[in-house]
């Protein structure tokens, strides 16, 4: 897509789409740079879209705007469902991670390279995978920064006594996404 101009401002490198699709776990918004798939958001009904559309304007400099259907979110739309229909067991996406930094990028990234579908990891094992034993809560708040959950599968993380721990998107949702991975028995609701 050719750069567009904002009151003398070339937002080439910083333009971002978006598009809210439905899923199994509810409506998930989406958004990509050029460099990839840079947000998902849970429950993204009008409201959490537009603070969501708002976060991501002050967080990357950009106005978002909605996707086109054959840009940059047809791949993960196209990948997000067919996880969801169980086809798909890998997201071979590209991802921006702009929105993460520090020691928060480095568990996510160990977390979407070293914790296939169908298994979990507890927060104390994921911190000493990344050097930082002792460093549990910090992998918990790591987790709760993550701007790619279900791709950056955050929800495989799991508290050491075998509770679910904490999620974004709450824990029916969790439940949900461990249960189609065949981690979990299908949650009754």
């Amino acid at each position: 897509m050719p750069g567009r101009t904002v009151v003398g401002v070339n937002t080439d490198a910083l333009y971002v789409e978006w598009a809210v699709v439905g899923s199994d776990i509810g409506p998930l918004l989406l958004a990509a740079t050029d460099k990839g798939l840079v947000y998902v958001v849970f429950h993204a009904d009008d409201r959490v879209r537009d603070r969501a559309l708002a976060a991501l304007t002050a967080r990357l400099g950009a106005e978002p705007v909605p996707a086109s259907g054959t840009g940059r979110l047809a791949e993960p739309i196209r990948q997000l469902a067919a996880y969801f229909a169980g086809r798909l067991r890998e997201f071979t996406l590209p991802l921006d991670w702009s929105l993460i930094s520090g020691f928060n990028r480095e568990v996510l990234r160990e977390l979407a390279t070293g914790v296939p579908y169908g298994t979990v990891v507890g927060y104390g094992e994921l911190a000493q995978r990344v050097g930082r034993p002792g460093a549990a809560q910090a992998v918990g708040a790591a987790m709760g920064s993550n701007p790619l959950p279900v791709v950056v599968p955050c929800h495989r993380v799991v508290e050491s006594g075998g509770g679910l721990g904490g999620f974004g998107g709450g824990p029916e949702t969790k439940r949900k996404l461990l249960a189609l991975e065949g981690v979990l028995p299908e949650p009754l609701f």
